[in-house]
């Protein structure tokens, strides 16, 4: 008899666990459906020169994940993403030997257009950099709106937002993440699940009601007297409040090489006549 309500018990804990996760994955259906057009990709070209490369300046064109925080096009990214060297001189000033210029940024739309855009304000302590559509919008874009925000707790699960590769087909992606510390000092901020995260920086992460809890980005610390030969001790991903990337939006200024010129479409694109 005891056996039987043993096995009773372990079937009902499964069937809750299960009843769980279901809930957990239709709750981040709705947040997915709600924000992806929010979440864009960036194409951002990079030249560096210096730091001894025999080669010369070189150039490299890359997709990173944004999200896109006003209807008017205002767009956040992670900066290390934007310029990986600016996260090394965090951490050592060895990279100040190496020029980075950032030479072409373009937000890439779902159907194929491409805005020019430009950085207007970076934020190197916060990881952050904004870009604004040299053109506005032809229409207010969907945009997360960082004043309805949410805090969260040790072990709460959020549903992160990404944009995938070129190889990919820059599908929009969705995973459940977990938090694994909450950090407060010298500023609150959370850190994800060591090893599993599979949200890109620039994700912006979601708590189960619905509003946004902050941008994954890049935290890095001054490597000191270290020769840098494991700099991974010094960096890590961490989920950036809301609150504090929305003071920086509230910073950012307009455009300065803003022009009349419009958004090249898909169809422009690939040679054909508007429509």
């Amino acid at each position: 008899m005891n056996r039987k309500l043993h096995l009773l018990a372990m079937a009902l804990t499964l069937l809750a666990a299960t009843c769980r996760a279901d809930e957990l994955a239709e709750k981040g259906r709705d947040i997915f459906k709600k924000n992806q057009l929010a979440v864009v990709t960036v194409q951002v070209v990079l030249k560096m020169t210096g730091g001894g490369r025999g080669g010369g300046p070189s150039e490299n064109k890359q997709d990173i994940t944004g999200t896109v925080i006003d209807p008017s096009g205002l767009t956040v990214l992670a900066l290390s993403a934007v310029d990986p060297v600016e996260l090394y001189r965090r951490m050592s000033d060895k990279y100040n030997k190496i020029d980075t210029q950032i030479n072409d940024v373009k937000i890439l739309l779902d159907d194929g257009t491409e805005m020019p855009s430009e950085i207007v304000l970076r934020d190197k302590d916060l990881d952050l950099a904004f870009i604004r559509p040299k053109t506005k919008p032809a229409a207010p874009m969907v945009a997360v709106d960082l004043s309805k925000s949410s805090p969260v707790e040790m072990l709460e699960a959020v549903i992160a937002l990404n944009r995938l590769n070129r190889a990919a087909g820059r599908a929009y992606s969705a995973s459940i993440e977990r938090i694994e510390a909450v950090v407060q000092k010298p500023r609150t901020f959370y850190i994800p699940e060591s090893g599993s995260t599979s949200a890109s920086v620039g994700s912006p992460a979601f708590a189960l009601n619905g509003n946004i809890v902050g941008l994954f980005v890049m935290r890095a610390v001054s490597a000191g007297e270290s020769d840098g030969s494991n700099m991974r001790e010094n960096m890590t991903v961490i989920l950036l409040p809301a609150a504090d990337v929305l003071k920086g939006a509230k910073q950012a200024p307009e455009a300065k090489g803003e022009t009349d010129k419009p958004a090249v479409t898909k169809d422009q694109k690939d040679g054909k006549e508007p429509k």
